[in-house]
C-alpha cells in the first residue's frame, strides 16, 4: 500500500508540473494556447505509462484521473489553468478525457497492455491531428458541424497506429505480428471515430471506442 501512496504523490506532482511547464511556456515563451494544450494532453496521455508500472491497486490508480474530472471542470469554468484551456464553452474536452482514463483503468487493469494502448490514439493520434491538420491542413471536410482536415485525418491514424503498436508491443503478451495488427485495426476506427464525433466529444469516444476494439480483438 505504502507504494500505491507514493505513486499518487508522483501522479499528482507529474501532472501539475506538466500544465506548469505550460504555463510558463504560455506566459514567458509565448506559445498559443492550442500548443500548450496539445502539450499537456500527451504528456498526461503519456503518463498511463506511469500508472501501470507504479501503481499496485487499480483503485489507487484511478485517484488521479477521478481528481482531474473535478479539476478540470473548475479549470474550465474559472480558466484557472489558462495553458490548457481553448476559451470555448462548448468544448469540454479536458473533463472528458481524465473520464476516459478513468474508465479505461478500470476495465483494463489486469491487462496494462491493452490500458495503455487504449489511450495511445487519443494521446498521440488526436493531438498530432490537431497540430498537423492546422498547420499544413489544405483539403477540409465538415461533418456534423465540425471542420477538419484531410491532412489533420491521416496524421490521426498514422500517429495512433505508431503509438498503439508500441504499446503493444513493449507491454506483454502480444508478439510484434498481432500488435502491428491490432494497431492497424484501432488506428482505422480511432481516426474513422475522430472524424464523424461532433462537439468536441472525441476525448471521449476515441478512446473509449479503442477499448472496446482492443478488448474484441484481444478476446
Amino acid at each position: 500500500m505504502g507504494s500505491d501512496w507514493l505513486a499518487l504523490a508522483v501522479s499528482f506532482v507529474f501532472v501539475f508540473a506538466a500544465i506548469g511547464i505550460a504555463e510558463g511556456m504560455r506566459k514567458w515563451r509565448g506559445y498559443s494556447t492550442d500548443f500548450t494544450r496539445k502539450f499537456i494532453h500527451i504528456t498526461v496521455g503519456m503518463w498511463s505509462v506511469g500508472t501501470v508500472l507504479l501503481f499496485d491497486r487499480w483503485y489507487m490508480a484511478i485517484i488521479p484521473p477521478v481528481s482531474f474530472i473535478l479539476i478540470n471542470f473548475v479549470s474550465y469554468r474559472q480558466e484557472t489553468f489558462k495553458a490548457m484551456e481553448s476559451g470555448d464553452k462548448g468544448n469540454l474536452g479536458t473533463i472528458y478525457f481524465p473520464f476516459s482514463f478513468s474508465i479505461v483503468i478500470f476495465s483494463f487493469w489486469s491487462r496494462p497492455h491493452l490500458l495503455v494502448a487504449s489511450l495511445m490514439p487519443m494521446t498521440w493520434g488526436d493531438a498530432m491531428a490537431a497540430v498537423l491538420g492546422s498547420r499544413y491542413g489544405r483539403f477540409r471536410y465538415t461533418l456534423w458541424g465540425t471542420t477538419r482536415s484531410l491532412e489533420g485525418s491521416i496524421s490521426m491514424f498514422l500517429f495512433a497506429f505508431l503509438a498503439t503498436f508500441l504499446a503493444l508491443w513493449l507491454f506483454p503478451p502480444l508478439g510484434p505480428g498481432l500488435s502491428l495488427l491490432y494497431a492497424l485495426v484501432v488506428a482505422a476506427i480511432a481516426g474513422l471515430v475522430e472524424a464523424v464525433t461532433p462537439w468536441h466529444l472525441d476525448n471521449l469516444t476515441v478512446p473509449l471506442v479503442s477499448a472496446v476494439t482492443l478488448y474484441l480483438l484481444a478476446g
